[in-house]
Order: C-alpha cells, then sequence, then structure tokens
C-alpha cells in the first residue's frame, strides 16, 4: 500500500518544490553598497544606514506634495497684503519687494515718493527733526479734513508739489527711507511664507513615499552593504528620504534608479558619483 502511494507522493514534493522555485525566480534581488569618499581620503562604508526602495523617485514624490500644496503667486501675495492700493501697484510694476535694500532709494522716483502713502510717511520721517534744512513744511492739519476740506485738501496738494520739488532738487535726501520701511516691508513675510512652505513639504513627503511607495527598506551593515530580495520586476529608486548620510566633510543622500529582472540580482553602488550634495538638496 505504502509502495502504491510513493509515487503520488512523489509528483506532489516535486510540483510543490516547482512552485516555490518557479515564485523565487519571478522576483528579482537588489545589493547595494554605500561608500562616501571624504576630500582627500579613501571611501569609507555607510553603516547602519536606512534605505527605502521605492515604486517612485523622491524627486517625483516632493513634486506630488509641492502639487498639493501650492504657494500663491506674487501677484496673489501681493494682492493680500495688508498696505494702501498704491503700494501694491507700485509693487507690480516692480521687480522687487524688499523695501529696506540699500540702493532702494535708486528705484523710487520723487513722482512715486509722493503717491505711494507709505513712501511719502518714510520720507517725511527720515527727514524729520531739522535735519533737512529748507525742506518744505505742511500748513494743512488733519482737523480740517471734516471742518474745512477744501482749505484741507488745497493746503496738501501745496505741500505736495512743493515736496516734490524739493526731492527733484535735493536726490540725496531719498537715501535712508529704507530703514523707515521696515514696518512695512512684504518680504519679510514672503520669504517666511516660502521658509513655511519649504518645512512641510520636508515633513509630508517622507511620509507620502513611505505609505504610498515604499516597495521594501533595509538597514546596511557594518560593510556599507545590504541585500534585498523579494521584488517584482520592474524600476525601482534606492532613496535615503533625503536624509543625509556624513563622512569627514562630506553630507550626501541618494535618489538612484535600478532596474530589477526576474531571478536575477541587481548590484548598485551609492557613491560621490550619485549622491546629492546635502546643501542643495530639496526636501
Amino acid at each position: 500500500m505504502r509502495t502504491k502511494w510513493r509515487p503520488l507522493l512523489l509528483f506532489c514534493s516535486l510540483l510543490v518544490f516547482a512552485r516555490i522555485c518557479n515564485g523565487q525566480s519571478a522576483t528579482g534581488t537588489l545589493d547595494i553598497t554605500v561608500h562616501i569618499t571624504p576630500t582627500g581620503a579613501r571611501p569609507e562604508p555607510v553603516r547602519q544606514f536606512t534605505l527605502y526602495i521605492l515604486t517612485k523617485s523622491y524627486a517625483d514624490i516632493v513634486k506630488e506634495v509641492e502639487g498639493n500644496d501650492v504657494l500663491p503667486t506674487r501677484e496673489e501675495f501681493i494682492d493680500n497684503l495688508k498696505c494702501t492700493p498704491q503700494l501694491k501697484k507700485w509693487l507690480k510694476a516692480h521687480d522687487e519687494l524688499d523695501l529696506t535694500m540699500p540702493d532702494f532709494d535708486k528705484l523710487v522716483t520723487p513722482i512715486e515718493i509722493m503717491e505711494v502713502p507709505e513712501f511719502l510717511a518714510a520720507y517725511q520721517r527720515s527727514n524729520s527733526g531739522g535735519v533737512t534744512k529748507g525742506m518744505p513744511i505742511p500748513r494743512f492739519r488733519e482737523a480740517e479734513r471734516e471742518a474745512n476740506p477744501e482749505k484741507y485738501e488745497k493746503e496738501r496738494q501745496e505741500y505736495i508739489k512743493a515736496l516734490k520739488r524739493f526731492v527733484e532738487t535735493h536726490p540725496s535726501t531719498v537715501a535712508g527711507m529704507e530703514l523707515e520701511l521696515a514696518g512695512v516691508n512684504p518680504k519679510y513675510q514672503w520669504d517666511k511664507l516660502h521658509t513655511d512652505h519649504k518645512k512641510r513639504i520636508a515633513q509630508l513627503a517622507p511620509d507620502i513615499a513611505q505609505t504610498k511607495y515604499l516597495a521594501a527598506k533595509a538597514d546596511t551593515d557594518m560593510d556599507g552593504r545590504v541585500m534585498v530580495s523579494g521584488l517584482a520586476p520592474g524600476t525601482y529608486w534606492v532613496s535615503s528620504l533625503n536624509m543625509d548620510a556624513a563622512s569627514g566633510d562630506r553630507r550626501l543622500n541618494w535618489d538612484v534608479a535600478a532596474k530589477v529582472q526576474a531571478g536575477q540580482t541587481t548590484r548598485l553602488d551609492l557613491t560621490n558619483v550619485n549622491g546629492i550634495d546635502a546643501f542643495s538638496s530639496q526636501p
């Protein structure tokens, strides 16, 4: 009886073994080594460093995250500023947001100083206290704005004309007014907007990479080597998710494509050549 079933048992065993072998041959392996070469030194292995095998490049993942967190355009940003319409118009007409830059006095004309309330106030403050001789003195008073609006507007226009002539004949008096514009300088808000955006991307991109595009991850050994098996055939990206590996004076991260074929081992060396300098890398 036992002799009768032996051929059948042997056939089943061979069938299971064949299926296992076929399953193994249907996947491939990545054999990765990671080395960094400091300036003037020999290559050193990157030990105990986590590598992520992604189905999409990390650079493209960052772009995807940025596409869902779009910054306002320069014009949209200006439209949302809390300032006068005249200043918004001036900002849109000039390729400059920093009103405190040293050469700001070269960007504004006398008529712009008169037309933009923030500029006029800054010019008046920078030349106040009697430091500028011959500067016109306003005769109108704010109390007359409602009590005698015609007189108020007439005297104000006379003052503006006189001040404009003074600025035209004394251009050196414009220098220094940028120091009085710090309180309305939109450059601070613009920089903060971009800094906060960069921080959000740096936080979100690694999470998206690991939850949506992660095929495998593993740590390098003491020789800077790691084997990742069981990968379906296709193109993967070996990434450090913008985390830096350091050796000497070099800090690098990687986002390198590797093609995996069924039943084969693909070797990949991560080095200075295909690394991204940490000081210039994106989130």
